[in-house]
């Protein structure tokens, strides 16, 4: 017998695994008999190839059709880290996406599980003194940190720290027996008044109670500043209260602190999920929420896969964003496995924005969404008016228009704060040589170069790389180089020398690389007092700043001019949503917008009509187009160092679909972006009528492409994305 198997003939205890490798199959084992039998749900490590891994056992008491097994290693779970609903999530995820069911549960786990770190809770760190007679003199130290927790009493370690306390302090005082560790008394509410609702409003709240118990898909569309996140806190009160649980998604991480900070106002056991945290954090959260330790939990894209002990409610803030969609690996959209998730357990869920996708609003229309509306701002502010600035023929220097220049100096001088929004970080976009016409181009990408100030540098922003700044030109040598177009450290800079006395904050992600950088400079501007803010898209999702008159927009017209068909839908929300920012509080708000196509009819139709007005007219393209949300459609996508590889790969793949009539099949074609790091793209785009044929299709497609790519070995890496954010 080969060394490592063992005879099934006699074998009861054999289990199935699912392990994490990119193979659409579960593998068979013996559990020896000094192990006990591993539950559906429980982490085992297994031996597989050459080296050992953890998987996630699938099934129990298997009659084996293979003669010889391999035997487990070790049961690292006495019982169920994964639930059923949860299995059978991740069975649904794994057919649906087209992706191996191993991989698929390794990416539901925390890392840190995924590495087969125990299941268990850290001690508590909260503190409180047990000999309330302690004092030495010669321990001021100790005697301090004493005297602190005697004032503060249940006190995390965490806030001794920040107090000025070390941990070394605390070990000394827990071993001689003075302090010892505690639990916190939680208040049920920290916040005894909350502001009272409108009647929009008072309507969601109700929608999302006379749905507590069942299934419903909640669109709450709500204008910037119309009070979603109360109505999200009143919904959730109630089950909260009865013991239930709530799970609240939010796009970027940089929201998440502002949001925990107003849900700690009104619930005492809140956590929150997100990728700043360590390892060993996100798997203490998750743990925490799967013994119904956290009664709400606020995360990021992956909190979907959260374990809970009691799930009542589902909250999707800001649903259209594209955070929610994972662009590689297994491309899901946390958005729709959280409506999955929650028709699987029969509870509601709220998707709450201000520019619903156009899929949310496609569903309102064929009945399978309830549809709540808050058309008002909450406590009586105004809605901004909008404003275009042609830019034909207008003078204009580093982004910022003379029209403009103007109006920024007019809300300053009224002791306004003003939102400059430019989705374009860097000094400019590119780099040229007036004298012979070079352009600085990324060697291993079809992309520009750009060049950056704040450090000196040519960087492309799809490889990463990163180049030094020459004064000459590397192709005629002359000393003639000219950065064209602006970005946000341009623009930036422009506005320092316009307005010197009035602090300018540029916030996008090379001033934001952390989220405490990002409150600092929040905490600013939160003061009220004039100054300008220069960023991206960071700037235009859920922040609240009351004190904002004017938001300007630099250029508009980026977007409605891509040839990718979801961008104008996110052009269009994203202008909006910045917009939203100003005029939030008592003073009225205006909206400035540049544009050298100001008679653009989807420009005009979002300015003149709103979001709504919009929409239909996208809609309607999007049916004449044959387009999601109309049809379903998937992506086929190969990438190799050599483009035939990736081309061949594709048309064979085109060649066996030939057999399905019912789709149209586009491609293969490069990608709009044919090169990236130096590995070729391609795609192939297939749509249907009925998604049930589309995935038919791609259920036959898989296993040839896999053997395909097998055959081509790490020369190719190709994917299926089901209803991809974007054709790029």
């Amino acid at each position: 017998m080969t060394e490592g198997l063992f005879d099934t003939s006699a074998a009861t205890r054999i289990i199935r695994v699912a392990v994490p490798r990119p193979l659409h199959t579960v593998y068979d084992y013996i559990v020896p008999a000094h192990l006990a039998m591993p539950e559906v749900g429980a982490r085992v490590k297994v031996p597989f190839g050459r080296g050992t891994t953890f998987g996630i056992t699938v099934d129990v008491n298997v009659d084996s059709s293979h003669p010889r097994l391999k035997a487990i290693l070790e049961l690292t779970d006495e019982e169920a880290l994964l639930s059923q609903h949860q299995l059978e999530l991740a069975s649904w995820m794994a057919g649906y996406y087209h992706y191996p069911l191993g991989e698929v549960l390794a990416t539901m786990l925390p890392a840190a599980a995924r590495r087969g770190a125990p299941a268990s809770l850290d001690e508590p760190d909260f503190w409180g003194v047990i000999d309330a007679t302690f004092d030495n003199p010669r321990a001021r130290a100790q005697t301090a940190l004493v005297n602190y927790l005697k004032a503060h009493p249940h006190c995390s370690g965490e806030a001794l720290v920040a107090a000025g306390h070390k941990r070394q302090t605390l070990r000394k005082l827990l071993a001689s027996g003075v302090v010892a560790r505690t639990t916190p008394v939680h208040q049920e509410t920290r916040r005894a008044t909350a502001p009272e609702l409108n009647q929009e409003q008072l309507a969601a709240v109700n929608m999302i109670r006379d749905h507590a118990n069942r299934y419903a898909t909640i669109l709450l569309e709500g204008v910037t500043g119309s009070g979603k996140t109360e109505v999200y806190l009143r919904g959730m009160a109630e089950l909260v209260a009865t013991g239930g649980q709530v799970l609240v998604m939010v796009p970027e991480i940089a929201l998440t602190p502002q949001t925990l900070k107003r849900f700690e106002q009104r619930f005492s056991r809140v956590g929150m999920l997100h990728s700043n945290l360590t390892d060993h954090e996100r798997l203490q959260t998750w743990l925490k929420c799967k013994w119904g330790e956290l009664d709400v939990l606020i995360g990021t894209r992956s909190a979907v896969f959260a374990p809970f002990k009691n799930l009542r409610l589902i909250i999707v803030d800001e649903e259209h964003d594209s955070s929610y969609k994972q662009q590689d690996g297994l491309r899901y959209s946390a958005r729709d496995v959280a409506i999955k998730r929650a028709h699987s357990l029969a509870l509601p869920i709220v998707l709450g924005s201000a520019t619903p996708s156009l899929e949310s609003i496609y569903n309102v229309r064929l009945g399978r969404f309830e549809h709540t509306v808050l058309s008002q701002r909450a406590g009586g502010a105004s809605m901004p008016s909008f404003k275009l600035i042609d830019m034909r023929g207008t003078d204009q220097t580093d982004g910022i228009s003379v029209p403009l220049e103007h109006v920024i100096r007019r809300h300053l001088n009224l002791n306004g704060q003003l939102l400059v929004f430019l989705n374009r970080r860097g000094f400019a976009p590119t780099l040229l040589c007036t004298a012979c016409g070079w352009q600085a181009l990324c060697p291993d990408c079809d992309a520009r170069l750009t060049l950056h100030r704040d450090p000196l540098m040519l960087a492309c922003h799809h490889c990463g790389l990163r180049l030094e700044v020459s004064r000459e030109c590397p192709e005629c040598g002359h000393a003639s180089m000219l950065p064209v177009g602006a970005g946000t450290q341009r623009t930036e800079a422009r506005l320092e020398r316009l307005f010197p006395a009035t602090p300018i904050y540029r916030i996008d992600r090379d001033t934001t690389r952390s989220t405490r950088s990002l409150e600092a400079t929040l905490a600013k501007v939160a003061g009220g007092d004039p100054c300008i803010m220069v960023g991206t898209q960071m700037l235009a999702k859920g922040h609240h700043f009351p004190a904002v008159t004017l938001v300007a927009v630099i250029n508009a017209d980026a977007g409605f001019l891509s040839p990718d068909f979801r961008a104008p839908e996110r052009t269009a929300q994203i202008i909006l949503q910045v917009a939203g920012r100003a005029g939030r509080a008592s003073r009225p708000g205006e909206v400035f917008i540049q544009s050298h196509q100001p008679d653009n009819p989807t420009l005009t139709s979002l300015i003149e009509e709103g979001y709504r007005g919009f929409a239909d007219k996208e809609l309607l393209n999007r049916q004449q187009a044959g387009m999601p949300p109309i049809k379903p459609l998937a992506m086929l996508r190969a990438d190799a160092a050599n483009e035939a590889d990736a081309s061949n790969f594709l048309g064979h793949a085109r060649s066996l679909l030939a057999s399905f009539a019912e789709l149209e099949v586009y491609g293969p074609v490069a990608a709009p972006l044919a090169r990236i790091a130096n590995r070729h793209r391609a795609q192939v785009m297939i749509i249907a009528d009925q998604r049930t044929v589309l995935h038919r299709a791609l259920d036959y497609l898989r296993p040839a492409l896999d053997e395909a790519a097998g055959k081509m070995g790490n020369r190719l890496r190709w994917s299926i994305d089901i209803d991809p954010y974007d054709s790029l």
